[in-house]
């Protein structure tokens, strides 16, 4: 069961992938026990919502990203494996208080929260985002939170509610580079992305600022160092650049354009910490949560630097 969840992870469009993607497979007993506790608490994770993959290994560790507001998002993004056809349900009340309740039980330091983007709500999901938050660190203090927004539709009112919950970490991913932005992220904007990192580095300027990239949709390694530029010129503090896979419907998703290399993955870091980024996290599995809380700590090291 999980052998195949993790082969369907790395679908590329019908190509090949390139022998750096291989990994040694999980302990399957870590992978049944971290799939029971989650299941057990009726919680969604986007390590299977979005067929991340790097399911096997995060969850071996113990690892998980939450994905709040439901199942069911309002666009329909040509690079994610997440569902637009499905009931846009009310958020459920009850989520924050079982998403605290989870983070403490599965003991994590660390914690990321996601969610489907809700252009159907008044506040699009800010303030159940913001009530996460408050649950987590009022029941787990010490623990870290990282939150991965939708963008709001860049509102003011709505940046402004997260930014002051709490949260250690806000992220927001540009995914791609300019010029494909339009074709790649239906009903979003590439202005609007580094006009929401912008306000989130303006109503919060104590917290970490990050947002993510993905290589190979049929960007150049130039415009990605473009993006770097305009990342950076928002406030951004860490980024994350990992390789595009095509969930695999050839109809709606775009295909993978090429496979990066891992010597260019490194040339994409020593780019970013050229430009002052303060964490890169660069590389052919890289997601936007991937070894989240090493880089959380290497920016602040870099931060007290």
């Amino acid at each position: 069961m999980e052998n195949s969840r993790l082969k369907s992870a790395f679908l590329s469009g019908g190509r090949s992938l390139p022998v750096w993607f291989r990994q040694e497979l999980p302990d399957p007993a870590a992978l049944v026990r971290m799939r029971t506790l989650l299941r057990d608490t009726g919680l969604r994770t986007v390590c299977t919502g979005a067929h991340c993959p790097n399911l096997g290994q995060c969850w071996e560790k113990g690892h998980a990203t939450f994905m709040i507001l439901g199942n069911t998002c309002t666009r329909s993004c040509r690079f994610c494996a997440v569902s637009s056809n499905g009931p846009l349900l009310p958020p459920d009340q009850n989520e924050p208080v079982q998403v605290a309740r989870a983070v403490k039980q599965l003991g994590l330091r660390y914690v990321v929260i996601t969610s489907v983007t809700r252009d159907d709500l008044p506040d699009e999901g800010a303030n159940h985002f913001a009530r996460v938050v408050g649950n987590i660190r009022s029941l787990c203090p010490h623990v870290i939170v990282e939150v991965l927004i939708p963008d709001f539709s860049a509102r003011r009112e709505c940046l402004k509610v997260v930014a002051e919950s709490g949260v250690h970490v806000i992220g927001h991913n540009i995914e791609t580079v300019r010029r494909l932005s339009v074709t790649v992220r239906s009903r979003a904007d590439h202005e609007r992305s580094l006009q929401v990192l912008s306000l989130a580095r303006c109503l919060a300027p104590q917290t970490v600022i990050k947002s993510g990239i993905m290589a190979g949709m049929g960007e150049t390694d130039e415009e990605i160092f473009s993006a770097f530029d305009e990342l950076k010129s928002a406030g951004c503090d860490m980024l994350t650049v990992g390789q595009y896979l095509s969930p695999g419907d050839i109809q709606r998703h775009v295909p993978v354009a090429r496979f990066v290399s891992p010597d260019m993955f490194e040339v994409y870091r020593q780019e970013g910490l050229k430009r002052g980024f303060r964490a890169m996290t660069c590389g052919p599995l890289v997601r936007s949560s991937y070894l989240a809380e090493e880089s959380y700590r290497s920016c602040q090291e870099g931060i007290k630097a």
